[in-house]
């Protein structure tokens, strides 16, 4: 796979976000309708694509595949953590930003774009890898990501654990270590319903990048070195380790994938919550994402 090939795939998608920029630019989309969206495509749609990339692979993937991306990603998140206690400090000072900045480091976005991005460029079949790596995410979220911003822990918080993503996740590991088919219809429905995410999710990246000052985006000087950092070199640093559990080429290219990824919403929500600022975190958010097109196809370029 050269790099060519997949800058083209990730121009089309930025083509999406292109449109997306454009309808929301034209009234096309308000905010209802892109809150609308988004929980279209966490509890709906992404669920779907889950299951049929699972039902796909049922009885191609094998249990110890499965464990060894159990293992990458449990490494991927210990690497993450620690990059992000050790390099918050360098990019703020207060208390409360670097904790957004530790959040940053840690939680990208595995699923709203991570799932289109691996669809697009490599299968459909190779989502269900996505999915041990949303499966983590969820855990660590809601015990090291609240924990932390909360300065304490707390089981109330588990609860929440508890939704579409995570149940698809592990409706998608039995089907494939138990090889259970799905009928042909059901089959049909949920990968109709699957590929709905891909363009869906890009145009909600377009919708949040048509209401965000340009200026906040790309007058950041440290935006640009943390980008440097989260998108290139911990996706680098994490290659060589990889090599040394598994020296399959598509699993290589989906891990490099799940490393290189921009910053999810969730953070920035957690945020929120909190009363925390969220003006720097929205703008890495969008400015991420928008580089990660041009990221993404030279780490898999490395991969070979």
């Amino acid at each position: 796979m050269t790099v060519f090939t997949v800058f083209f795939q990730m121009l089309a998608l930025l083509i999406m976000i292109g449109a997306g920029y454009f309808m929301a630019r034209k009234g096309m989309m308000d905010e209802h309708t892109n809150a609308q969206m988004s929980r279209m495509i966490v509890s709906v749609f992404n669920p779907m694509l889950i299951l049929s990339s699972a039902a796909g692979s049922a009885g191609l993937v094998s249990p110890e595949t499965i464990a060894t991306v159990g293992l990458i990603a449990l490494g991927m998140f210990g690497i993450f953590i620690a990059a992000g206690m050790i390099l918050s400090p360098f990019f703020d000072k207060a208390p409360d930003q670097r904790k957004i900045f530790q959040m940053m480091f840690v939680f990208s976005n595995l699923g709203f774009i991570g799932i289109p991005v691996v669809g697009s460029i490599l299968g459909t079949q190779y989502v269900v890898y996505v999915t041990e790596f949303l499966l983590l995410y969820t855990i660590v979220f809601y015990t090291y990501g609240v924990a932390m911003m909360d300065g304490k822990f707390s089981l109330s918080s588990l609860k929440a654990m508890v939704n579409p993503g995570l149940i698809s996740g592990l409706a998608a590991v039995l089907i494939i270590v138990l090889n259970i088919p799905l009928p042909g219809f059901l089959m049909t429905a949920v990968t109709y319903l699957g590929n709905v995410t891909s363009p869906m999710a890009l145009v909600a990246v377009g919708f949040a990048l048509a209401h965000t000052d340009p200026k906040r985006i790309f007058c950041q000087p440290k935006l640009y070195v943390f980008s440097v950092v989260k998108l290139l070199a911990l996706p680098l640093l994490m290659l060589p380790l990889v090599r040394l559990v598994t020296d399959d080429a598509a699993l290589l290219s989906v891990c490099m994938v799940m490393f290189g990824m921009p910053i999810g919403n969730m953070p920035l929500i957690l945020g929120n919550q909190k009363g925390i600022d969220g003006s720097t975190c929205s703008a890495a958010i969008i400015l991420t994402t928008i580089l990660c097109v041009f990221t993404i196809p030279v780490l898999l370029a490395l991969v070979g």
